[in-house]
C-alpha cells in the first residue's frame, strides 16, 4: 500500500506491508518454502549480487517475513526491521552483530534474566567489557560510558520491577561518546512507546508476547535505520541463523491486526486492577507506572503516550510462601512465564525467570521472595480483581 506512513496505527496494523500473489487473496499468504527459483543463471547472479532485489533462501529472508517486517516498520516508524526466531535471538543480534573484542557495553542492571546472562557471561567471553549500572540514575550512565562504549542497552519498563528509564537523556548521554542505543521495548509495544523518536537507535522485540498475543509462536524483531538493519544485523543473523519461520511470521501478521484493540483493553483493566489490588493488607508493594505512587510516574506518562502498560508488579506479604499461596489460590489467572498473552498470567519471579540470579542480585533488582508479576490479559476485569482479591485473602 502506497503511503502507509501517513496511516494512523490501527490502520497500520490491518494493512501495512501487504504483499498479493496473483491470486489476490484477502488474507496474507503462507509462503511455506526454503527456496525460490531464478528464470535464468543470469538472474541468480543478480540476485547474489544485490543487484536484484528478489528473495535467495528463507533464512535471508521470504514473502511472508518481508511484510511481517514491512508492517512491524511502518508501526514503529522505523527504516527497517528484521525478523528473527525469538526475542533472545533478537536481543543478542542487535548486540553481537556490532561489537568485537576489546569494545564495551553498558547496560541497566534491571533486566530479564537471559538478557542479563549475555551481558554477565557471554560477552565478556568474547572480550567485550561491560558495565551494569541503576538504569534510572543518569549519573551512573554519564560515569561509565567512555570512548570504547559502543552499545548502551535497556528494557523501558523493566522485567519484573516495571523500572521506566529516560530514554532520551540515556540516548544523549550515549551518542556523546558514538554509542548505538539498543532498548528493548517489548512491555510498552509500538502502542504506547516509540524509542526511535526519542533518540533510540535500534528497538527490539519478543514477538511471542503482545504481537502475537495469543501464546501461539516464537518470534523476535530488531528495527533501526537501513544501514544497520540490512548492513551488520541481516549479515550476521542470516549467517548465524536465527531466522524467523513463515509460519509464525503469518501468525504475527494476525496478531497484529488486533494489536491495538488488545492492547487498549489490556491497559484500561491493567489500571483498574492496580487501583482495587493496591489497599489490600496482603499487598506490602505495588508498582504499576500509571499510578502516581510510582517512583517513575511522571516520566512513564510523558514517555509511554499516558498510560501505564499491562503489567503490575506486587508484593505480597509472607515471603514466598506467602507469594506461592497467593499463586495457589488463583482459579482464573494462571500461573506461567510468558506475558503479553490473551489470558492473564502471573508468575514468580525469583524462582523462574531470575532463580539463576543470586539473592543479592535479586536484592539489588528489588526481585524479593515475595514479589510476583502479572500480565493483564483480556478477561472481564471484575473477573480478574474478584480472583486476585480472593487469592490474596488466602495468602494472609
Amino acid at each position: 500500500m502506497k503511503d502507509v506512513e501517513q496511516l494512523r496505527p490501527r490502520t497500520q496494523l490491518v494493512h501495512a506491508g501487504v504483499r498479493r500473489s496473483q491470486f489476490q487473496e484477502t488474507s496474507e499468504a503462507i509462503f511455506l518454502t526454503q527456496g525460490f527459483v531464478y528464470p535464468d543463471a543470469e538472474a541468480a547472479e543478480a540476485r547474489f549480487k544485490g543487484e536484484d532485489p528478489g528473495f535467495i533462501y528463507a533464512r535471508y529472508g521470504n514473502p511472508t517475513v518481508a511484510m511481517f517486517e514491512d508492517r512491524i516498520a511502518a508501526l514503529e516508524g522505523a527504516e527497517a526491521a528484521f525478523a528473527t526466531a525469538s526475542g533472545m535471538a533478537a536481543v543478542n543480534g542487535a548486540m553481537m552483530s556490532q561489537l568485537k573484542a576489546g569494545d564495551h557495553v553498558v547496560a541497566a542492571r534491571a533486566l530479564f534474566g537471559s538478557c542479563l546472562w549475555i551481558c554477565e557471561t557471554l560477552l565478556p567471553k568474547f572480550g567485550v567489557a561491560v558495565t551494569l549500572v541503576d538504569g534510572g540514575d543518569l549519573a551512573q550512565w554519564r560515569a561509565a560510558v567512555r570512548p570504547e562504549t559502543k552499545v548502551v542497552f535497556f528494557e523501558s519498563p523493566s522485567n519484573p520491577t516495571l523500572e521506566i528509564i529516560d530514554i532520551a537523556a540515556v540516548a544523549e548521554i550515549a551518542h556523546a561518546v558514538g554509542a548505538c542505543v539498543v532498548i528493548d521495548n517489548v512491555f510498552a509495544t509500538p502502542m504506547y512507546q516509540r524509542p526511535l523518536s526519542l533518540g533510540a537507535d535500534v528497538v527490539v522485540y519478543s514477538a511471542t508476547k503482545y504481537i502475537d498475543g495469543q501464546g501461539r509462536c516464537l518470534g523476535g524483531v530488531v528495527l533501526g535505520r537501513e544501514k544497520f538493519i540490512r548492513g551488520d544485523f541481516e549479515t550476521y543473523l542470516k549467517h548465524t541463523g536465527g531466522a524467523m519461520s513463515p509460519f509464525n511470521a503469518w501468525v504475527m501478521l494476525k496478531g497484529m491486526e488486533t494489536l491495538a484493540l488488545r492492547c487498549a483493553a489490556q491497559v484500561a483493566s491493567a489500571a483498574e486492577i492496580a487501583n482495587a489490588l493496591a489497599g489490600h493488607p496482603a499487598v506490602t508493594r505495588l508498582l504499576y507506572p500509571g499510578r502516581a505512587d510510582h517512583p517513575q510516574h511522571a516520566l512513564a506518562m510523558a514517555q509511554m503516550q499516558g498510560t501505564g502498560g499491562a503489567v503490575i508488579a506486587l508484593e505480597v506479604a509472607g515471603g514466598q510462601a506467602g507469594a506461592f499461596r497467593f499463586l495457589n489460590a488463583l482459579r482464573l489467572v494462571l500461573i506461567s512465564n510468558n506475558l503479553g498473552d490473551a489470558k492473564s498470567i502471573v508468575t514468580h519471579p525469583a524462582t523462574t525467570t531470575h532463580q539463576r540470579l543470586s539473592e543479592d542480585a535479586r536484592r539489588a533488582l528489588g526481585i524479593t521472595p515475595g514479589l510476583v508479576r502479572l500480565s493483564v490479559g483480556l478477561e472481564d476485569p471484575a473477573d480478574l480483581i474478584a480472583d486476585l482479591l480472593r487469592a490474596l485473602d488466602a495468602a494472609a
